[in-house]
């Protein structure tokens, strides 16, 4: 079945005549990831920021055209703002996938030029797009054609032997020349031989002057810009150079990041959130999920990092991991886990107090 019709929770989406109206606003973007910005884990970000946009993983086009659509496409209308990934190179597959992604209510299709892998270059996508600008401008443009909603593009500032900024600038301009609605722009070059993806994500150094560059020589692209980020800080540093930042680790490995964004990049009042009722919000969804066949830790493992820094953080870790696999748990798992941080914080707290009154005498 296709994601319900009902209004979504940002007041950037609305459905008119039951079609998405999109008006995004990229100036947070959480990255796709693969294995980790699943369908579960994005719901869990939404319940700390209403604005940023989220990715999915990356969706080749022979998932969608050649097996079970739904799997990789149904998601729920609370995680919108959202864009799907796409992996692939056949300009005529690409258009019927963006075309799948718009009846979908996608806000937004990504065309991915920017991952290394292995298995990723033995279909040709990915990074190696990078050395044929005009088969990538060309996919832009049947997307662009076949949909509606915004097609944009994800890629490296160059790959392998491309040197200097040249290359860069001409794949930039060819595929804004066949429409491309916004560039996401990972700061580093990818190795597309000798590094595994882990150390393309770590080992090349970071260029964030060039992407200023392209910023400047093409002032009208929406440019967001990936990479290295990890804190708001850094983030907001960079909007001075650029239109929006794109975090990815970063927000996985802290998502309490999130609880910041919207009255940081969109100007809405800061809520007065705190984890332990974040993680309560996710009950009734919790138990829906499990109804429908998924195990506690499909979802609870996107939770892990949500008390990273306070007391109780490594129990609570440490008893969803030994225990939400189990096929029997449920929410009583989650609670237990809350609780043990509960404990914690309370310890804490008592001997602080204890600490304090000691000083006073």
């Amino acid at each position: 079945m296709k994601p319900p019709s009902s209004s979504p929770t940002d007041s950037s989406h609305r459905l008119t005549n039951g079609k998405a109206e999109t008006l995004l606003n990229r100036r947070f973007c959480a990255a796709p990831m693969l294995d980790w910005s699943d369908r579960h884990c994005r719901y869990f970000w939404r319940q700390l920021s209403q604005h940023a946009v989220l990715y999915t993983e990356m969706v080749t086009t022979g998932a969608l055209l050649h097996g079970d659509p739904e799997r990789h496409l149904n998601f729920s209308a609370e995680e919108l703002p959202l864009a799907l990934q796409l992996g692939g190179s056949n300009p005529a597959e690409l258009a019927h996938a963006a075309k799948m992604a718009e009846n979908w209510h996608y806000s937004e299709v990504n065309l991915n030029c920017g991952c290394p892998s292995d298995r990723v270059q033995n279909g040709f996508f990915g990074a190696c797009l990078m050395s044929r600008p005009e088969l990538v401008a060309d996919c832009v443009k049947a997307m662009k054609d076949a949909c509606d909603i915004p097609v944009t593009v994800k890629h490296r500032i160059g790959i392998d032997d491309q040197e200097g900024y040249e290359p860069l600038r001409d794949f930039v301009g060819q595929i804004q020349a066949a429409g491309c609605d916004a560039i996401i722009v990972h700061a580093r070059k990818a190795w597309l031989q000798g590094l595994s993806p882990k150390e393309n994500r770590e080992i090349p150094p970071l260029n964030y002057p060039m992407v200023y560059q392209l910023k400047r020589d093409f002032p009208e692209l929406e440019l967001i810009i990936n990479g290295g980020i990890n804190t708001l800080d850094e983030a907001e540093a960079h909007l001075s150079h650029v239109d929006g930042i794109m975090l990815g680790r970063s927000v996985y490995q802290n998502p309490w990041l999130l609880a910041e964004v919207d009255a940081r990049f969109y100007g809405e009042p800061q809520k007065n959130l705190d984890p332990l009722s974040v993680a309560r919000q996710m009950g009734d969804y919790i138990e829906q999920q499990l109804q429908s066949g998924a195990r506690l830790h499909h979802i609870t493992r996107h939770m892990l990092g949500l008390f990273n820094g306070m007391p109780g953080a490594r129990q609570f870790r440490r008893h969803l991991s030994q225990q939400a696999f189990k096929p029997e748990s449920g929410m009583e798992v989650l609670e237990a886990a809350l609780t043990m941080v509960e404990s914690a914080i309370a310890h804490n707290e008592e001997r602080a107090s204890q600490l304090a009154q000691r000083e006073q005498n």
